[in-house]
């Protein structure tokens, strides 16, 4: 790491915090896009991600950091892109139905010309005979993408701990039957 960014990173120079600023900026904008994000967005995200890779420097975090400081800004910003992505993308989705939990699990269709692995055909022999409980976790969490938190407040399940632990079971015998 360029020990002068990081000088320049904890001082209280406005020139230098600026220069420091915009010298990456255009590069995390056309990130941004390329995961499809607004340009709005990606400017909020990427001072944030700056503002807390400031926040690092001054509590003397980076000192030993391996590594460019661009690596490790486009990092912080990467994951808070994603996370403000999908809080975007759920948010959007308040009617969509395939957040209703109805008593049954609904099948999931694939289309007969596509061609599946022999693990994808073991795991959709398998997954059929999984409980009806089972069921409805492992497709709440991987196919419809809800959290453990939402899944909480979508069943009957009275707590984080307890969906956590019913698709770790799940997910356990899913595989044992796979092998």
């Amino acid at each position: 790491m360029d020990l002068t960014q990081l000088e320049h990173l904890k001082s209280d120079d406005r020139l230098k915090l600026k220069a420091l600023y915009n010298n990456y900026r255009g590069a995390f904008l056309n990130f941004g896009k390329s995961l499809g994000a607004d340009d709005s967005l990606i400017l909020d995200v990427y001072q944030e991600a700056f503002l807390a890779l400031r926040k690092k420097a001054i509590q003397g975090k980076l000192e030993n950091m391996q590594g460019s400081l661009k690596s490790y800004l486009f990092g912080i910003g990467k994951y808070m892109l994603f996370d403000a992505l999908k809080r975007e993308s759920k948010t959007i989705a308040m009617e969509n139905p395939l957040h209703v939990v109805n008593e049954a699990v609904e099948g999931i269709e694939i289309e007969p010309s596509s061609e599946l692995t022999k693990e994808q055909r073991l795991l959709r022999t398998f997954f059929v005979k999984l409980g009806k409980k089972c069921q409805l976790v492992l497709t709440l969490f991987y196919y419809r993408g809800l959290t453990i938190e939402e899944i909480v407040e979508q069943t009957e399940y009275g707590n984080a701990n307890t969906v956590k632990a019913q698709k770790s079971r799940c997910l356990k015998t899913l595989k044992q039957m796979m092998n």
